[in-house]
């Protein structure tokens, strides 16, 4: 009796539990979006500086402390600076989309995919057999944003001809990249980061330097034709495969790719969320 006379009373209302899974979607959302950039390692920093600050605490190391509580306070301007793309992407899909949207990842059509990577074959095919330059960065989980705006913005499905006249030489997106996201072209003419490898064939031209260096900046699969020999190549995680057949090129396109629609396609607990609450449901769609 004792026990039960000391020990005290929790009551859990309708709003705590709506507080509570508000904030869980907030922070899940948050993490997913750190999770599909290189801002994740800057929150991986934050959790080391917090663990820091608390370890100092714990042992009373004032000067430490002293200097820790400076730097957070000093951080959080920092931190608005370096996540303004994420919060700034954040906020304009709140304000053009439904709540459910806001909260629910994106998703690639493995339809979509297919068909892009189909289509890519094809013409890398014909560019190579008429030595057309051609590099194109299929985007996977690090988002190209930054990339994209440093060319054309486009919105269109990945289609042969489309890809020759892009790449042909005397059009004016033919320098640049064509960066592909969720099996659609989202941007041309868009410059890359040059690869700082200084092992590097000294045959490799800037197109092949590109190619790496976005495949060493980011995840995504860049696919290169050299305008001097017709070579398919393609650059992965800062390693490139030279000379590579059209089906060479398209299993290694449905390895890389493929597998990531896959595991896209497993509903997650926010998508089930979504479908429980009918947040996101389209007019006419059945009940």
């Amino acid at each position: 009796m004792f026990l039960q006379s000391s020990l005290p009373v929790i009551r859990v209302g309708v709003a705590d539990i709506l507080d509570i899974a508000i904030l869980s979607l907030a922070i899940h959302r948050l993490l997913w979006i750190l999770r599909k950039t290189s801002s994740g390692r800057v929150l991986r920093g934050i959790l080391i500086l917090m663990f820091s600050m608390w370890v100092s605490s714990a042992m009373h190391l004032t000067a430490t402390s002293f200097l820790l509580n400076k730097l957070v306070e000093w951080g959080f301007l920092v931190l608005v600076i370096l996540f303004q793309p994420e919060i700034r992407r954040f906020l304009e899909r709140m304000g053009s989309s439904s709540l459910g949207q806001v909260f629910a990842a994106s998703r690639t059509s493995p339809m979509d995919l297919e068909s892009a990577i189909d289509q890519t074959v094809e013409a890398y095919t014909d560019m190579s057999r008429d030595k057309v330059g051609a590099l194109m960065v299929f985007e996977r989980q690090n988002l190209l944003d930054d990339v994209i705006k440093t060319g054309t913005a486009l919105d269109c499905a990945v289609s042969s001809e489309l890809l020759k006249n892009l790449f042909w030489n005397k059009a004016p997106l033919h320098d640049g990249a064509v960066i592909v996201r969720n099996g659609r072209i989202v941007g041309a003419g868009c410059m890359l980061p040059l690869s700082g490898n200084v092992n590097l064939s000294r045959d490799l031209g800037m197109r092949h330097r590109a190619g790496i260096g976005m495949s060493e900046h980011s995840d995504a699969v860049v696919v290169i034709v050299s305008e001097e020999t017709g070579s398919i190549s393609a650059a992965v995680g800062g390693m490139l495969k030279r000379h590579l057949a059209p089906e060479t090129l398209k299993r290694l396109l449905h390895n890389e790719l493929m597998s990531d629609a896959q595991e896209e396609k497993k509903p997650s607990q926010i998508t089930l969320f979504n479908q429980l609450f009918g947040w996101g449901r389209k007019e006419g769609d059945q009940q």
